[in-house]
């Protein structure tokens, strides 16, 4: 039988009794979001890089930064006056090309145009002048007058080819010439068939002479449009040349401001007074200034003179010339027609009617007292004023005895008017008024000419060198300034 141990002690080889370890336990459950079929996990917003800045931006903000010390701001000054001086420099060269160019073409161009305008139409009213003086010649006309006709003719012809070779590709001057170069040789012919029909005394040749002159005076009319074109051309390249360049003084005023703000700027900040670069920018630009406002001043002058003294003489002693050879033409005509055409003047009771030609020759006539007297008024000199008043005597001359030529063809006296018209010098006869009339004006246009060349060629020299000449020295003052600044900044370092 077994008996358990007495005492309290534990039997040897006995341990402390202990705790039966308890196993770990779970906590409570995580809580676990419910998903619904439709909900799904979002990604994680990926980091936004900085816009990047543009160089416009960054260059201003060196700006800015570079500003804020000296060496900075004299860097910005310089630029700032290099840029100024070379953009007075280009605008200059710019604008006084342009009035160059249109100097020369006043010279070379629209005023020889203009001249050339000028003698088509007289070559054309003068040649038609002498086709009806060879006609009322009788059936075989004079070599003299057959000659003065084919020189008309020939000269017309040249004239023509000569203003559609600088006429304008598509212009109204164009379209004129095409229009006279096509009724020249229809005029041409009928003149021979009137010659043809009165060397065998017929009728019909005074007919086909009366054709002849009205399609003239269609060609007279596009003459005298052309004339009036190629002025206007003339007027246009003064108004181009003569303007002064307000942009180009107005940009070298500014830049001479900004020197001499640099230059004060300067002095105050280190005391002294010059500074060589700034005062060799500072000559050059107003050099150039005053070239440009002397020279364009004396260019100016030049070429206002050259049209107040050249183009307007030219031009009232051309009018001058054309109201003559039209007088000279009807004066014919009269004798021609012998009363075929006529036209009713006056009103009322007082209305009559009169011989067209005679009608239209007392129109020019006035026509021709009036610009002889406004040419005498335009004639600055002795040489100028001589012919245009010995011109205004053979006119008045004129007008007496184309009177006495009229009364003699109104009494029935044909022969008599007819010698009082076309008759031999001893003769007194109207065409030698006329003749000296034409030959006065043209010795008058041929001075006015020589004026005008050299008016508008003093004008033009007095630009000539101004662009590149500007271009050179703006070059120049803007590398003054650059160096002076750069002295300037040398001191920083």
């Amino acid at each position: 039988m077994t008996h358990p141990p007495n005492g309290s002690q534990a039997p040897p080889g006995a341990g402390t009794p202990t705790m039966p370890a308890m196993p770990p336990q779970p906590g409570p459950p995580a809580m676990v979001p419910s998903v619904t079929p439709t909900s799904q996990a979002r990604p994680a917003a990926p980091d936004v890089a900085p816009p990047r800045r543009t160089a416009w931006a960054e260059g201003v903000d060196q700006l800015r930064a570079a500003a804020t010390t000296e060496p900075g701001r004299l860097r910005i000054i310089g630029a700032v006056l290099a840029l100024l001086v070379v953009a007075f420099g280009a605008v200059t060269a710019w604008q006084m090309t342009e009035r160059s160019a249109a100097a020369d073409d006043v010279l070379y161009s629209s005023e020889p145009l203009s001249a050339s305008a000028a003698e088509i139409y007289r070559s054309l009213a003068d040649a038609n002048t002498a086709a009806s003086s060879g006609f009322l010649a009788g059936g075989q006309e004079t070599a003299a007058s057959r000659t003065r006709y084919e020189r008309d003719i020939k000269t017309a012809g040249e004239k023509l080819v000569s203003a559609a070779s600088n006429s304008e590709p598509g212009s109204e001057s164009e379209k004129t010439i095409t229009r006279l170069n096509k009724l020249l040789p229809e005029y041409k012919g009928l003149i021979e068939r009137a010659r043809a029909n009165n060397r065998q005394g017929y009728p019909l040749g005074g007919a086909y002479l009366r054709y002849a002159n009205d399609k003239m005076q269609v060609m007279l009319d596009d003459a005298e449009a052309l004339y009036k074109l190629e002025n206007q051309r003339l007027r246009s390249d003064y108004d181009d040349a003569t303007p002064y360049p307000w942009i180009a003084i107005g940009v070298g005023v500014l830049a001479i401001g900004g020197l001499v703000w640099a230059q004060r700027r300067n002095y105050r900040r280190t005391n002294r007074v010059l500074n060589h670069g700034m005062v060799a920018a500072t000559a050059a630009t107003t050099v150039v200034l005053l070239w440009l406002v002397v020279g364009h001043t004396v260019a100016r002058s030049g070429l206002n003179e050259s049209y107040d003294h050249g183009v307007l003489s030219l031009k009232t002693l051309n009018d001058a010339r054309i109201a003559s050879l039209k007088a000279r033409g009807n004066e014919n005509l009269t004798l021609v027609s012998r009363g075929a055409e006529t036209v009713e003047v006056g009103t009322g009771d007082d209305k009559k009617s009169v011989d067209a030609y005679d009608h239209d020759f007392q129109g020019q006539m006035k026509d021709l007292a009036a610009k002889l007297a406004a040419a005498e008024d335009l004639a600055d000199d002795q040489a100028g004023e001589t012919p245009v008043k010995a011109a205004t005597g053979n006119m008045k001359v004129w007008q007496e005895r184309h009177k006495e030529a009229r009364a003699a063809d109104l009494s029935g006296n044909y022969q008599g008017a007819l010698d009082k018209v076309i008759g031999a010098k001893d003769k007194k006869p109207t065409g030698e008024c006329f003749d000296n009339v034409v030959d006065k004006l043209g010795t008058a246009l041929t001075h006015e000419e020589k004026e005008f060349k050299l008016a508008a060629g003093d004008g033009r020299d007095a630009m000539s060198g101004l662009p590149v000449g500007a271009a050179v020295l703006a070059v120049l003052a803007a590398a003054g300034a650059v160096l002076g600044i750069g002295r300037r900044l040398s001191e920083y370092r």
